[in-house]
């Protein structure tokens, strides 16, 4: 701030002494005084009036003034410093502390020093190879038999010491720092080689294919020439991209926002009259055809709406509108705020629609009827009408139409063996499945008609009642009929048996039952005295772990259960003590 001048006359006088003071307190003392209420006071009044430029700011030790301006934090100087002036050199750069940092152009050397390499050992060197630059244990070269120390041979030279460069925020952080240009030259050459084989194979084919006729001396030309690099770029089979598949008859790349194959929606209708196309969003939400009079199932593109109205979103429009209804009955419900809310909310109401509906629907066929007319079958069937014409003959054969088709299946129908007329199975008697034809009751046996049906009921009924008939007792018994007594005989026999061993098995069962009870009930007495007397003992006598004995721990069985119930204690009973004894 410049001082203004000849406004000192307005400066009240007590300001200017203490401008005064604060001079003379602040150079001609060696360290700054503590500052008392009123030297505080004077030095605020100071400060506005430099703010105020009615006094000439404050001067540093180099004679430039002082900005008052400048925030106390800024200006004030830290105390160990030892600063006695008003002074801002504690802001500006130290130049004793100033870091010298490397230049870009510096960097670590590589290699060997370039020169004369000794010819004798030298004091303080590797003792393997005989470098100044380093140690026995940090040498680099193949272990010698016998170290140049010792030889004095193939002093290897001295390496160069690396220094230590100190760089800047931005040199420490540039990629090319220290890059050699010349290490790129081989990439290079190499490259250039690969262009020089490919131009010497190219020129070499066109001269094959020139001998065997397959091009023309003008081909010829054009291929000698330059301009086989821009057929190259001219042609993008020949090119190598990233992220493009190409083919010899399509061409596929990932800018492709769609695939160009297919029309284009502003292209099926010309007609300007026809379903918008927003170019922006890429839609057309009408159907371009809808003019066409075709049904939408033969239609290529039938617009977006359609999308609109498959898969879940007529439930998402129903619960939206259910949403808006609730919230106009006083619901508090939303649907992208609480959706699990508003979707239990829907459930529930359509449940109790339902139910609504079909009780008013019940109330309505109680108080009316009519519930037989809801139930009856369809016309179609009332009446056995269908579309299909047959004529049929007197006998139930058909004349004319098609025959009703009958269901396939994969196994074989309606093959019988041995002059069955029936498969086996169809005839069941006594407890034996036979043919329904003969009456047989032996699978795979030749048909004998009604003469088996007579022979095989008249066998059976006489077996079954131990009777026989006077005609047949001197007749001779067939093998068929020998067969089957033999069979019924053998199944009584089996029955019988199997009763008997039932019997035998039960009686066992029943034996040994007893004798498991008998021996739980023994065991029960002894442990029942055993523990009596370990508890009528003395509790100070009575041995650690005594009644744990007593206390199996394997699952009890049912005959050791049973004698339990029978010998414990039943506190119930009044007489129990008076008995003296367990029931």
């Amino acid at each position: 701030m410049a001082y203004i001048a000849g406004s000192a006359d307005k400066v009240p006088s007590a300001v200017v002494k203490a401008a005064k003071e604060e001079k003379k307190n602040v150079i001609g003392d060696d360290v700054p005084k503590q500052m008392t209420r009123e030297d505080w006071r004077k030095s605020k009044e100071l400060e506005e009036a430099r703010k105020l430029g009615n006094i000439p700011a404050l001067v540093d030790e180099e004679g430039r003034d002082i900005n008052p301006h400048i925030p106390q934090y800024i200006a004030a100087a830290p105390w160990y410093l030892g600063h006695t002036q008003p002074t801002l050199k504690h802001q500006r750069p130290q130049e004793e502390k100033i870091k010298r940092f490397s230049q870009l152009n510096e960097w670590y050397h590589r290699g060997v020093k370039a020169g004369s390499v000794a010819t004798k050992f030298r004091k303080g060197a590797c003792q393997n190879c005989g470098a100044m630059t380093h140690s026995k244990k940090d040498c680099l070269e193949r272990p010698r038999k016998i170290g140049a120390k010792f030889t004095g041979d193939e002093i290897a030279p001295d390496e160069h010491l690396q220094p230590t460069l100190a760089f800047d925020y931005d040199g420490k952080r540039d990629r090319w720092n220290g890059y050699d240009p010349l290490g790129y030259q081989a990439v290079i050459e190499e490259f250039a080689k690969v262009d020089e084989a490919k131009k010497l194979l190219k020129a070499q084919q066109l001269q094959e294919d020139l001998l065997t006729g397959k091009l023309s001396e003008k081909v010829a030309k054009v291929g000698d020439s330059d301009d086989d690099d821009d057929d190259e770029d001219k042609y993008a089979e020949g090119a190598d991209m990233p992220g493009t598949n190409f083919d010899t008859k399509r061409r596929i790349t990932v800018r492709n926002l769609r695939i160009r194959e297919d029309t284009a929606k502003y292209l099926r209708n010309l007609d300007p009259n026809s379903a918008y196309y927003d170019p922006k969003t890429r839609s057309m939400r009408e159907n371009p055809y809808k003019n066409t009079g075709k049904p939408a199932e033969e239609l290529p593109y039938s617009g977006d709406n359609f999308v609109r109205a498959v898969g879940d979103t007529n439930k998402m429009a129903q619960a939206q509108l259910f949403a808006w209804d609730a919230f106009e009955r006083g619901t508090d419900v939303h649907l992208q705020a609480e959706p699990t809310k508003l979707e239990l909310l829907h459930s529930e109401f359509k449940v109790r629609k339902d139910d609504f509906t079909e009780n008013k629907k019940q109330s309505i066929l109680e108080t009316y009827g009519g519930e037989e007319h809801l139930e009856a079958p369809s016309n179609q069937l009332l009446l056995a009408q269908t579309e299909d014409y047959v004529e049929y003959s007197r006998h139930g054969t058909i004349l004319k139409g098609q025959e009703k088709a009958k269901i396939k299946s994969k196994y074989e129908e309606d093959i019988n063996i041995n002059n069955h007329t029936s498969v086996w199975g169809s005839f069941w008697k006594a407890g034996n499945w036979g043919y329904q034809c003969c009456h047989s009751f032996v699978k795979h046996s030749y048909c004998t008609g009604e003469a088996g049906k007579m022979v095989s009921d008249n066998l059976i009924d006489g077996l079954l009642e131990g009777e026989e008939q006077e005609e047949e007792k001197d007749l001779p018994k067939t093998l068929l009929e020998e067969h089957q007594e033999k069979m019924i005989k053998q199944k009584k026999d089996k029955k019988k048996k199997k009763k008997k061993n039932n019997e035998d098995s039960e009686e066992e069962a029943e034996r040994l039952k007893k004798e498991k009870l008998k021996k739980a009930l023994v065991e029960e007495d002894r442990k029942q005295e055993e523990a009596d007397r370990i508890l009528a003992m003395d509790e100070r006598k009575r041995p650690y772990n005594s009644l744990q004995s007593f206390s199996d721990y394997k699952q009890p069985t049912e005959e050791e259960m049973e004698a339990w119930r029978m010998k414990k204690r039943k506190t119930e009973d009044p007489m129990a003590d008076f008995l003296g004894g367990r029931k």
